[in-house]
């Protein structure tokens, strides 16, 4: 089993930024990916950002030249860093772990833009 625990998140003002983390421990053999989606009230879960072991990195269109995603030394974290905010943000985020091809899920946490 492969648990996943998530800290960032909360309230911020359009334009502004937050920093989201996500750790990864257990039964952590082969990392196929690490990522973020989100899911806003009423829509589907979408893909935010993802690294892939030996493939590129990939960003939702929407959060391309805002959001970067990157993995800690320990190769078992994961970051999101998100800058220039604005409501359409405004989402419960999953971080993701793929790891012998099964998929894993954090709790999710809450980001709020607003004013």
């Amino acid at each position: 089993q492969v648990q996943l625990v998530e800290s960032g998140g909360g309230l911020v003002q359009p334009g502004g930024s937050l920093g989201l983390s996500c750790a990864a421990s257990g039964s952590i053999t082969l990392i196929n990916a690490m990522g973020w989606f989100r899911q806003a009230p009423g829509k589907q879960r979408e893909l935010v950002a993802r690294i892939t072991s030996g493939g590129p990195i990939l960003y939702a269109d929407s959060v391309k030249g805002r959001f970067t995603i990157s993995s800690g030394n320990a190769k078992n974290t994961v970051y999101l860093q998100m800058n220039s905010l604005n409501p359409e943000d405004t989402a419960v985020y999953y971080c993701n772990i793929i790891v012998s091809f099964h998929n894993y899920w954090g709790q999710g946490t809450q980001v709020t833009v607003s004013s």
